[in-house]
């Protein structure tokens, strides 16, 4: 066989019980991604109190965990080219559920900041491959939204977390290590190994066309039986195989400036980000608030994370993705200013909640479009590299917000996390490229798929 036209044949597949199974797996995935990602930042003001850790220990932990993130977003990349996008899926969301046990038994903070850089390694590195796996079995035309509903039900993992914590934490000297028990329940995603598929793009991309034909043959026969006769799919672009991709081919500028563009979406999303979630506890903590209170508002404000996945996947396919993202960031540089303008109650968490709001949709959107700028040689290499790009940047993040609170106070933190936003959707509204007309293109049958 030379060409099993996967792109094409996927794209003309009615969303059904195969795409919901997915959806499923990948969500569940992320709901423990998101439950295990911000444990630290929930248990850290216990630590302070029980080992004494210091704001600028707290700092160190949480800048080793991204540097660890860029690693992991490296290798995944590796892995999902060298392994497959499924197999890469299962054991990324399988490590980072093994050393989130493992931080239960941590003792003091060096053997917890040892656990918390491994388990950061393998959540972003299933973030990676999740992106691209969902990018890459959708129909082009729906599959922002998949993106986006995929972590309106993962992204349910952070307020339940949260909620957690505030009941957990505050029991003894002991029961902050439930929430990473909790976390590594991630593990239960091998329970759907036989549901998933891999990417017959994938497949193709290696020569593999009779590997990839069969598995879209099933992928086929389960959507036929449920929807009845498929139409014709367009016909295919003859493409030779791709082999390895080294890291020296993002320096081809059909690779280079998506890369660049990517790395700053990441680079300004994780520090604006995680600048706010991983410190907010802490900080709230430090201005006076009870350990009790501070995790408390902080969870009751993560409830807007889930709408805010919603309200993407509303948006995603339906308006051009990169001015989404402009007004996003712009929506959350406001709201995280206000959020630290006020030590009213009732103010932190409004402002909070419309910040994890439009943050959880501004990531979901960014998960949209970030593969849809590289073609199928360059997508894991390009969206690895510059969403680990992104994760390392916060190795800094971290310790300038410690030295802006120790040195200026509690509100020029957030004056710095709101200039990030503004920065990043800056470059995007001045150099992000437009991606709608090549999604309509790939629905429209008499014309020949791009391959976005």
């Amino acid at each position: 066989m030379q060409h099993a036209n996967a792109l094409n044949r996927l794209n003309r597949l009615p969303i059904s019980r195969f795409h919901k199974v997915t959806l499923l797996a990948v969500s569940f995935a992320y709901f423990f991604e998101f439950a295990d990602i911000n444990s630290f930042a929930t248990t850290a003001p216990k630590l302070i109190k029980l080992w004494g850790v210091t704001v600028n220990q707290v700092a160190y932990v949480t800048s080793l965990s991204f540097v660890g993130m860029f690693f992991g977003s490296i290798i995944a990349s590796k892995l999902a080219d060298r392994w497959g996008r499924k197999n890469a899926l299962m054991w990324t969301t399988v490590w980072f559920g093994v050393f989130s046990f493992a931080a239960v038994f941590s003792w003091d903070i060096v053997s917890l900041g040892v656990f918390r850089i491994l388990t950061s390694a393998g959540l972003s590195a299933m973030t990676v491959v999740a992106v691209i796996y969902v990018s890459e079995l959708y129909p082009a035309a729906s599959r922002g939204k998949y993106q986006a509903y995929a972590i309106v039900i993962g992204i349910c993992g952070t307020p339940v977390t949260n909620l957690i914590a505030s009941a957990v934490v505050p029991i003894n000297s002991w029961s902050w290590r439930l929430v990473y028990l909790w976390g590594a329940l991630g593990v239960l995603l091998v329970f759907f190994t036989r549901q998933l598929k891999e990417s017959p793009r994938w497949y193709e991309s290696r020569g593999e066309h009779a590997k990839a034909d069969a598995v879209l043959r099933e992928i086929e026969e389960r959507v036929a039986a449920e929807k009845g006769p498929l139409p014709e799919p367009a016909p295919p672009i003859e493409e030779a195989a791709v082999g390895k991709a080294p890291l020296r081919l993002l320096l081809q500028k059909k690779y280079l400036m998506p890369t660049l563009l990517l790395t700053v979406l990441w680079v300004t999303q994780t520090i604006g980000f995680f600048g706010y979630s991983s410190w907010a506890p802490t900080l709230l903590a430090k201005e006076g608030f009870s350990v009790e209170k501070s995790v408390f508002y902080v969870a009751l404000t993560t409830v807007g994370a889930p709408l805010g996945s919603y309200l993407a996947a509303l948006v995603t396919d339906r308006f051009e993705r990169k001015w989404c993202l402009v007004a996003f960031g712009t929506v959350i540089a406001l709201c995280g200013l206000f959020y630290g303008l006020t030590f009213n109650p009732v103010l932190i968490v409004v402002f909070g909640f419309l910040v994890n709001l439009f943050e959880r949709g501004y990531t979901a959107l960014g998960y949209a479009y970030s593969p849809e700028l590289f073609d199928t040689r360059g997508r894991s290499l390009g969206t690895g590299v510059s969403y680990g790009l992104g994760r390392l940047s916060n190795a800094a993040g971290p310790l300038i917000v410690a030295g802006l609170y120790n040195g200026s106070g509690y509100r020029s933190v957030f004056f710095f996390i709101a200039g990030t936003w503004l920065v990043g959707a800056l470059v995007l509204a001045a150099f992000g490229p437009r991606t709608r007309a090549a999604r309509l293109a790939q629905t429209a049958p008499e014309v020949k798929p791009a391959g976005v």
